[in-house]
């Protein structure tokens, strides 16, 4: 068994810039027998087939050290604390939470992958089942977090990625949403992760724990633009906030989080996006408008997207949510393209007043990529073309009925095998109802869009 030392905080504070909290146990002694060019290598290019293998349910067991896995625990306590019958007691304030990162090892088909970074991610699907005591939380990977320690062994990937998520399928317990939404974004022809399904065990003192079925999440600043832009050096955003909503008056650089260019980046281009939105050229120029808005803004794309995003009914974003999408300047045209994110939620009518309706005539100023861009003839006509094409050639009820069986005969034993404390799955049959529940929505919503058209 191999022995894991303490790095000194005093040390690691000052030779680091670490807060006191991301002080991690590491593993020094690691002999790296696993490690090979094709697996941990950071000249390899990403491998798709195997990381996001699309036939197979994928196995991930990662083992954290008594005094890691103590440390995350009272990070969570500290930040999120319980509202109502989960563990800890503190409640920080959540909004300002940075989950500390620590040292773990991961093993996939028998190959174990050294001083990986681990941390809790997420907002409602952190914090949410935290309080309720559920300890089915999402995580994110960084496979380089800890390079520092490794010696010879640095800029260490799994299979070409160095971040990876582990989305928990929060309040989903068909645990297909997160998935399924994703594929049919890049299946429509935009921009969005690519995902698979695992299972995570986790073994933090007293051996494995199943913690169930999960998705796996490619990240969007790793590999993603690389993978689906010719060039992914632009800049990258992921608005958090009112500023998110691109609303008069709430633009604030402290919540256009850039995740590329950080050194380098001034906003400009958000910004630019912000001032033509809520520009007077609008109502007193309106071909003016229209004219510089598609000089810097993916129109086309983002109407696209808008008219999918409503067919299936993700309403945990844009519209009724200040948050879960990320902007990318592609410098293929300079334009800032929407890119979704996180869909757990979808494919349900939801929650914060429901999933929006298909004429979308509820959507006020508040939300004016919305209200602003469908109140012109020119873009009303284009999200319609759009509504039509997305049920036409994307989400046909008899191939995502395919699906939903093929993912279904996939996941069940390994749904049933969830357990109490470690799952969002509350009977025995709810999974198998939640699937069929899939199936129907398909129907119901390729109806909806034809009243609506006609």
């Amino acid at each position: 068994m191999k022995n894991y030392t303490f790095i000194l905080a005093a040390i690691m504070m000052v030779l680091l810039g670490c807060r006191k909290d991301d002080i991690a146990t590491v593993q020094t002694d690691a002999d790296f027998a696993d490690w090979s060019e094709s697996s941990h290598g950071s000249s390899t290019d990403p491998n798709y087939s195997i990381v996001f293998n699309q036939n197979e349910v994928l196995r991930f067991d990662i083992k954290i050290s008594e005094g890691n896995w103590s440390a995350m625990q009272a990070d969570l306590a500290e930040n999120i604390g319980s509202s109502g019958g989960g563990p800890g007691g503190g409640g920080g304030n959540f909004s300002d939470f940075d989950p500390v990162w620590v040292a773990s090892s991961l093993h996939f088909n028998g190959i174990e992958w050294y001083n990986v970074g681990i941390r809790y991610k997420g907002n409602s699907s952190l914090s949410s089942a935290y309080q309720q005591g559920n300890n089915k939380l999402s995580f994110k990977l960084d496979f380089d977090e800890f390079e520092e320690y490794s010696g010879d062994y640095t800029n260490q990937r799994f299979y070409g990625f160095r971040q990876l998520n582990l989305n928990n399928n929060y309040n989903d317990p068909s645990l297909m949403r997160e998935k399924v939404g994703a594929d049919l974004f890049r299946q429509f022809g935009l921009a969005s992760a690519q995902t698979a399904f695992c299972v995570l065990y986790i073994d933090h003192g007293n051996g494995p724990q199943y913690f169930g079925v999960y998705a796996l999440v490619e990240e969007v600043d790793d590999t993603v633009l690389d993978s689906q832009f010719a060039d992914g050096s632009g800049n990258l955003y992921k608005p958090d906030g009112d500023a998110a909503t691109f609303a008069s008056g709430t633009f604030d650089e402290g919540e256009m989080e850039i995740k590329t260019n950080i050194e380098s980046a001034n906003y400009a281009d958000v910004e630019a996006l912000y001032n033509i939105v809520n520009s007077n050229d609008r109502t007193s120029n309106t071909e003016q408008w229209k004219s510089d808005l598609e000089k810097i803004f993916n129109v086309d794309g983002y109407m696209k997207w808008l008219a999918a995003n409503i067919v299936i009914q993700n309403w945990d974003t844009y519209g009724r949510m200040s948050h879960n999408y990320y902007l990318y300047n592609n410098p293929t045209d300079n334009k800032l393209t929407w890119i979704p994110w996180d869909n757990n939620e979808a494919f349900q009518e939801g929650k914060q007043g429901g999933a929006l309706k298909m004429n979308l005539n509820e959507v006020g100023t508040n939300w004016p990529l919305i209200r602003y861009l469908k109140d012109v003839e020119a873009y009303n006509e284009l999200y319609e073309t759009y509504l039509q094409q997305f049920i036409d050639d994307v989400f046909i009820p008899a191939n995502m009925i395919s699906t939903y069986d093929q993912y279904y005969l996939m996941l069940k034993d390994y749904a049933d095998a969830e357990v109490a404390g470690y799952t969002f799955i509350q009977y025995d049959a709810q999974f198998d109802q939640a699937v069929e529940t899939l199936k129907t929505h398909v129907q119901e919503r390729n109806d909806a869009v034809i009243l609506y058209l006609n």
